[in-house]
């Protein structure tokens, strides 16, 4: 790791020095060929031909002008002038200006077809069909282009350059504009006048020529240059623009000429002279200025280079007699810090199986040294001292505030257990079908508040204290599970087969399952139903829990196994705010069982969750209990147990005793609350017999009555077995309604009233509660 040190620096100084190297280069070949294009690929023929046509454009307009002068000769010659300029400008066209300015080639391409068309505008004139305007205009527009050409040119990567450039273009314009003058004047000097037109052409190219020369080619004359300053004040151009302000509108639409055309002509060819010297200066000077820049960025190039090679060099040598130094140092630090990684992991496992940790005896002092390594060393020890020390106390914490936890859960189950008592024994006291209905619902609440207190008790470490003697009878624990689910009238339960549950599992599998129920009517619409079905298996009992709600990505569904296979171990206070501690909870006991949870996707679009009981968890039948036939009621409540000693909740259901066919009073079921009273069914039960007194027993209410009437068990063999599907009552009122009659009867019997006897074949008399109020 150490070779690092060498070869970061070296890999980071090296695409530094070759990129600014790059650079100078690029800078240097772009500014070079810049350079070349303007003065001698592209500038020197776009010169050239800027100044051929000029002079053509002049020599034209005297031709058509005067055609038996001697114009025509020197158009000839100068034609002839002209097809070199043009013969050398051609070959741009497929020049490569791609290192070039900025629309340098547009403007080739432009000026290209521009002369395309110079034969045919020769013809014409030659033949009398081009008119003197429409030969000016062509030739203008030709020398547009050109200048376009020269404009492009000026634009380079060097800013003294570009501004010295600028001037050199104005002079270029500089000489159109008097070209253009020329041009217009030769058509006048023969006959005398202008037209109108001919004469704005005239005061245009005099107006921008001035304002050219005045306000962007004099004040920019620097070093010899400065010589030209005075040529606005010279004979030449004195006696230009004199014969210039001659120029006198005689009509709406003539100009008269006056002057000479022999002294317009030497003073137009000596001022044309002295500006295309100037010209000429200028170029020699932007010419020294770009070259001398691209020489010195060369120069720098190369100087970069041989300083960057050597100082990489010495960087490379540096760092390696660096690297050899450090690593022998470091790698005792090494074997050290390796020693201490080895043994931290141990103390921190220690610390979580809850074993005690003195911070002093596992921690692993090294010895500091005199130098940076040494105070690394020292705060190495600062630091894995620290490291222990802090997981020690945070482990001091959570076993604490586990405890703390579970001390507060089982404190609350224990009023939640005594609440439950009182709740029996209110329910034992009172016969309105109105409060019962309210205190049923009361026991439901605490019942799921009981099974929250558990979750506690869970996530902080501990385990459910709810025990059982017996197996139970797999329909009652799903029906207990039903039982503590807050909207149980939506599940619907089907149990397959005979299957019972070791005592063990029962209060464990009846809180995973709950915690199943609750989420799964949760996270389903309100109105749709969950279905619960159980069924052995080869390796035990499958119980399938099924919504239909939205259900959940299959990346949920894949975290959410991976935690029912290995629950980690859960800190409550990072996890306060996860809506998946359901799930913790399910994951743990679980674990504890050896129960086999998986969650799929249904094929209703919702969540179907298998819950594998295995065959350790699963008993036969118990021979104490009977097959078929319901267990009789007791003959007087028993208290219920303390709520520490065994809770009382789920509570196994009990078939309900039909009522006789004497004509006695029904009697009340546990877990029946009257719900599905019938009318007497003619089989008379011997706990029910008439006492030695003449009159039968009052009817006896069996302990823990008050689940509601969703979660009781049909009265006869019918019902039972359509209620083995969990169905919901048909007819919430018959219940308070039995229960009233129930209520009547009672105290009827209790006063000695014997207007209620049944009658003497053993059918209820007019107004029984079996006959009224059913």
């Amino acid at each position: 790791m150490l070779l690092i040190i060498v070869f970061v620096p070296s890999l980071t100084f090296t695409p530094l020095l070759a990129s600014g190297m790059f650079q100078l280069s690029s800078q240097w070949r772009a500014e070079k060929v810049q350079m070349d294009l303007a003065t001698k690929t592209v500038g020197a023929p776009a010169a050239d031909l800027f100044f051929s046509l000029d002079k053509e454009r002049r020599l034209t307009a005297e031709t058509q002008a005067d055609p038996g002068g001697s114009a025509p000769g020197k158009l000839a010659k100068q034609r002839a002038v002209t097809d070199q300029a043009v013969n050398a400008f051609s070959p741009l066209t497929a020049l490569d200006t791609s290192k070039g300015p900025e629309g340098l080639t547009e403007a080739i391409a432009r000026t290209d077809r521009s002369l395309n068309l110079l034969d045919e505008q020769r013809r014409a004139v030659d033949a009398g069909w081009a008119s003197a305007q429409k030969a000016f205009d062509y030739y203008s527009g030709v020398l547009e282009s050109d200048l376009r050409v020269l404009t492009a040119l000026s634009h380079t990567d060097e800013g003294q350059v570009n501004s010295k450039s600028q001037t050199l273009v104005d002079l270029f314009w500089v000489v159109d504009m008097i070209g253009r003058e020329d041009a217009v004047l030769a058509r006048g000097w023969k006959n005398g006048r202008l037209t109108r037109d001919e004469y704005d052409l005239v005061t245009n190219a005099i107006g921008t020529r001035k304002h050219l020369l005045q306000s962007q080619v004099i004040p920019n004359l620097t070093g010899d240059e400065t010589r030209y300053e005075s040529l606005m004040t010279g004979k030449a151009w004195v006696a230009m623009t004199a014969l210039e302000e001659r120029l006198a509108p005689s009509g709406s639409n003539q100009v008269t000429v006056r002057g000479d055309s022999a002294e317009w002509r030497s003073s137009v060819d000596a001022v044309s002279a002295q500006v295309i010297e100037l010209l000429r200066l200028r170029l020699d000077n932007v010419s020294k200025i770009g070259y001398g820049h691209a020489d010195m960025l060369f120069v720098i190039f190369i100087s970069i280079t041989s300083v960057g090679l050597l100082a990489l060099g010495l960087v490379i040598f540096t760092s390696w007699r660096l690297t050899s130094i450090l690593r022998r140092r470091i790698l005792h630090l090494r074997h050290d810090a390796q020693e201490l990684q080895e043994r931290l992991p141990k103390v921190v496992a220690r610390l979580e199986r809850g074993e005690e940790v003195d911070v002093d005896a596992e921690v692993h002092m090294l010895e500091p040294t005199p130098d940076e390594l040494g105070e690394l060393g020292q705060a190495l020890n600062l630091a894995s001292r620290s490291a222990v020390f802090t997981a020690v106390r945070q482990a001091e914490q959570h076993r604490g505030f586990q405890r703390m936890l579970q001390r507060i859960a089982r404190r609350t189950q224990i009023l939640i257990g005594l609440q439950l008592k009182k709740l029996d024994e209110l329910e034992r006291r009172h016969e309105d079908p109105e409060v019962l209905e309210g205190l049923f619902d009361l026991d439901h609440l605490t019942a799921r508040l009981r099974r929250y207190e558990e979750n506690l008790v869970i996530l902080g470490g501990g385990q459910p204290q709810r025990r059982w003697r017996k197996p139970v009878h797999l329909l009652n624990v799903l029906r207990a599970a039903q039982g503590e689910v807050q909207d149980y009238r939506r599940i619907s339960i089907d149990v397959e087969g005979g299957s019972w549950v070791t005592e063990r599992a029962v209060g464990p599998l009846v809180h995973v399952l709950a915690e199943l129920m609750e989420n799964a009517t949760t996270f389903s619409k309100p109105q749709t139903p969950v279905e619960v079905r159980a069924a052995p298996v080869s390796r035990g009992v499958a119980v399938e829990i099924e919504d239909r709600g939205l259900g959940m990505e299959p990346e949920e569904y894949a975290a959410a196994n991976a935690l029912m296979k290995s629950p980690p171990q859960l800190d409550v206070m990072t996890h306060a705010d996860d809506v998946r501690l359901g799930l913790y909870v399910v994951a743990r006991l679980a674990a504890s069982l050896g129960l086999q949870v998986e969650l799929r996707s249904s094929a209703f679009g919702g969540t179907r969750v298998i819950v594998l009981i295995p065959d350790a968890l699963v008993v036969d039948r118990p021979r104490t209990v009977p097959e078929e036939a319901p267990p009789a009621p007791a003959p007087s409540p028993a208290p219920a147990p303390a709520p520490e000693a065994t809770a009382p909740r789920p509570r196994p259901r009990e078939e309900p005793v039909a009522p006789p066919g004497d004509g006695q009073l029904p009697t009340r079921s546990r877990g029946r609350a009257m719900a599905y009273v019938t009318a007497p069914s003619g089989i008379p039960d011997r706990d029910d017999a008439p006492s030695s007194s003449g009159r039968p027993p009052l009817p006896q209410r069996v302990r823990q009555a008050n689940l509601v009437t969703e979660l009781k068990v049909p009265a006869d063999r019918d019902e039972q077995a359509e209620q083995e599907t969990w169905a919901l009552r048909d007819q919430p009122g018959r219940s308070s309604a039995t229960i009233g009659a129930f209520q009547r009867q009672s105290r009827r019997r209790r006063t000695g009233d014997d207007a209620f006897q049944p009658g003497t074949d053993g059918s209820p008399e007019p107004g029984s509660p079996t006959t009224e109020d059913r």
